[in-house]
């Protein structure tokens, strides 16, 4: 056989694995009868978990999928399992996930789109999960070097995975005609939620395990009306939600006489939904005395460190801002360009977790309120960690 018989060979076997993946996918995904496909710019992780958490309680056999903090597959039994990615993370394994679910006899599938590029966007929804329902949280500016440059070209980036003739429940509300428009083009019925008046109680609230806002509980519960579930069932079933590694949390901690209250927002990386945390974390606690912003920066994106940096200097007042990760420059030559004063920034690239704590540390007059934001990568995790344990270890 010569060379080129050899290759011809090789494409038409290629050609025939290819055609039956592909139709073993779409029997996969024929077998699941609920498949709800999740994105948006914040909180997707959380909604996914939500959902799958409120369909397990209305007794549906779910599996989910996040690829927040960490990727996990979460099992009918709620049991989580990490997502092995031997290559990086690729969309492809949105069919692995689809072949576990159908293996599992799932009723429904909750799958987060990982898909940033606005034409993988749609490649996720047409060939991947082909969703029954579907979710866009928001649309607000972040990975604008991907689905950029302008915060409504976001918008139209995530309406890439609006699923024909289906449902999709959005919370947003800045670019609804967009959501609106494309909605119309794919006759999907859209279901709008208001994130300034979420349907949601301070009692439903309180009945979560953890800090969640109030417009994904909303969008969730929604999407649970869509599939006929009674509303205090799926409550209930959120409440035995577990967090994703990267949600918002607060822990304090007494050093050697200092103070501290130290907020996990790493995982808020686009100036909206950081600002409201940080803001809103501020008024929750005049008692402490010092103010610390920790931004985890990361030198592969620019774009955050740009944005936030631009729109720092209109948020509630920091004593001090702490530059971690890499990339640090870019954040304090835009906080220092929009006026942010220079004497006030503490410079923590390079550093371990344990020298940053030490820096953090010298910071503190007696109380403080000190916020990890930016990226939830890198050390920002591990920093997370580092105060629960203290904390944790103090308690006991």
């Amino acid at each position: 056989m010569t060379g080129t018989q050899l290759l011809c060979v090789l494409f038409v076997a290629l050609i025939a694995w290819g055609t039956l993946e592909s139709y073993r996918h779409r029997q996969n995904l024929k077998r699941i009868r609920i498949r709800i496909h999740v994105n948006g710019t914040r909180g997707k992780s959380s909604v996914t978990r939500l959902i799958a958490a409120a369909l397990r309680e209305a007794g549906l056999v779910t599996c989910a999928k996040t690829t927040g903090t960490l990727a996990r597959m979460i099992l009918p039994d709620a049991r989580e399992v990490p997502i092995f990615r031997p290559a990086g993370a690729n969309v492809i394994e949105q069919g692995r996930i689809v072949g576990a679910a159908a293996a599992y006899e799932s009723d429904a599938l909750v799958v987060e789109c990982m898909a940033l590029l606005p034409e993988l966007q749609a490649l996720c929804e047409f060939k991947m999960v082909r969703a029954t329902h579907a979710i866009i949280t928001n649309a607000r500016p972040d990975h604008l070097d991907l689905m950029g440059p302008d915060e409504s070209d976001v918008a139209k980036a995530l309406c890439g995975m609006v699923p024909p003739g289906q449902v999709l429940v959005t919370a947003e509300k800045r670019h609804l005609d967009t959501i609106r428009q494309a909605c119309f083009d794919r006759h999907t019925r859209l279901v709008t939620v208001d994130p300034d008046a979420p349907d949601v109680s301070e009692a439903d609230m309180a009945r979560l395990p953890f800090g969640e806002h109030p417009d994904n509980v909303a969008v969730a519960l929604a999407l649970c009306k869509e599939l006929d579930i009674d509303r205090e069932v799926a409550l209930r079933g959120m409440e035995k939600c577990r967090p994703d590694p990267g949600a918002y949390t607060e822990c304090t901690l007494d050093f050697f006489g200092r103070k501290m209250l130290f907020c996990n927002a790493f995982a808020a990386n686009d100036p909206i939904s950081t600002a409201q945390i940080w803001n809103k974390a501020n008024l929750a606690h005049p008692e402490l005395k010092t103010r610390v912003a920790i931004f985890n920066c990361r030198a592969d994106r620019p774009d955050r460190s740009l944005s936030l940096g631009k729109d720092f200097v209109q948020w509630a007042a920091a004593d001090h801002v702490v530059l971690m990760g890499s990339g640090t420059f870019l954040m304090a030559s835009t906080l220092t360009a929009a006026g942010f004063d220079a004497s006030r920034l503490v410079f923590a690239e390079g550093l371990s977790t344990e020298e940053i704590f030490e820096r953090l540390v010298s910071l503190v007059e007696g109380s403080a309120l000190l916020m990890g934001m930016g990226n939830v990568g890198g050390l920002g995790l591990e920093l997370a960690r580092h105060f629960r344990n203290r904390a944790q270890w103090k308690a006991a």
